[in-house]
């Protein structure tokens, strides 16, 4: 018989936990009912990061009116991280090869880039090295200078040894053009529309960047690649052969506290609805909706880079067994044990009350 202390007691405690679960349940029912918006840091307006994400979001918000996103177009990665950083953006695309703050997750790579060195058909540079005191068109901010640098390095050179022309991808484009520097640098993925316009007028060439197995070593998110023989175009080829370069993955990122259930179904629609993302795609930008066959989920890279936001995450293991699924065995052991002792501790329990009451009787 339950004691007067316990028959107290116990309604509070129901009570209590009553609240709890009620409290619980209203308030994921105001954070499912409350409109999410997030902004995401694209890069150049005409940048095949800022195409898909445009196209992402017109997806997404079908699917999901409780989901807003707004696209701004920066001046590259750095400017993404940063934003990223001080919560101006809770999500950014950004090149792997430079390191996000803490705040960053990752959700997805979007698609793989690829650096690509152009110079004129007569000039006398033909290799990274060669470009010593040289004119490159290339803007001293971003995400593809840092790159730059990165290869500079490991040919013993620094950014005191080059010219930067241009402040920005277009007005390095134009001075390339014109003559104005021996060289341009990119890090975009392979059939860039603005790149392809510069090697069809016929008057430039590719030019090869070895060792990014031994750049590696330095820069993990560095992984070697080739720009294949006729990339660009086929006949003649363009480059006329493989040709050895440096490859990064494009990732998408989120902030840590970005809302959990949004990034779920942005990865959701990331993963699933790829035929539709790339009917928002313009027909005219062939090379980028092909890119959307390189989305996929990230993998771990013994602890580089950013870990996976736990909205991605909540997706990607959907499909994993649940906790109690995957260890019904054990937990069916374990509740039999429980029930068996609590059944021997019943009848412990049965017998001591008996024996005082006999007890009682003989007094």
């Amino acid at each position: 018989m339950p004691t007067p202390g316990l028959n107290r007691i116990l309604p509070i405690a129901i009570g209590v936990l009553s609240l709890s679960v009620i409290s619980g349940l209203g308030v994921a029912f105001l954070q499912g009912s409350k409109t999410q918006h997030l902004t995401l840091a694209a890069g150049s307006a005409t940048g095949e990061s800022y195409i898909l994400g445009n196209a992402l979001k017109k997806v997404v918000e079908r699917y999901n009116p409780r989901i807003r996103i707004t696209l701004l177009a920066t001046g590259g990665t750095v400017e993404n991280l940063r934003m990223l950083d001080e919560g101006r953006a809770q999500m950014a695309a950004a090149q792997a090869d430079v390191l996000p703050g803490p705040a960053a997750r990752i959700i997805a790579i979007l698609y793989d880039d690829a650096f690509q060195l152009l110079v004129r058909k007569d000039s006398p540079i033909h290799s990274f090295a060669d470009l010593h005191d040289t004119r490159i068109a290339l803007a001293r901010s971003g995400g593809q200078f840092r790159s730059f640098l990165s290869v500079a390095e490991h040919f013993g050179l620094h950014a005191e040894d080059f010219h930067f022309i241009g402040a920005s991808d277009e007005a390095a484009d134009e001075a390339f053009l014109k003559g104005q520097a021996d060289a341009i640098f990119r890090v975009r993925a392979l059939g860039n529309p603005s790149i392809q316009r510069l090697v069809q007028s016929g008057e430039f060439i590719f030019l090869p960047i070895e060792h990014a197995a031994a750049m590696k070593i330095k820069q993990p998110a560095f992984e070697p690649t080739v720009i294949p023989e006729g990339a660009y175009l086929g006949r003649p080829p363009i480059p006329a052969m493989d040709l050895p370069t440096v490859g990064v993955h494009r990732t998408l990122l989120a902030r840590d506290d970005a809302n959990e259930a949004a990034i779920r179904a942005i990865t959701g629609a990331l993963m699933e609805r790829r035929q539709e993302i790339m009917e928002e795609i313009p027909e005219r930008m062939t090379e980028v909706r092909l890119l959307l066959a390189q989305v996929r989920r990230p993998t771990a890279q013994a602890g580089f880079g950013p870990p996976l936001h736990p909205g991605a995450v909540s997706f990607y293991d959907k499909d994993k067994p649940s906790f109690l699924l995957a260890h019904a065995d054990f937990l069916g052991l374990i509740l039999t044990v429980f029930l068996m002792l609590a059944s021997w501790i019943w009848e412990i329990k049965r017998w001591m009350q008996g024996q005082q009451k006999n007890a009682a009787d003989q007094y």
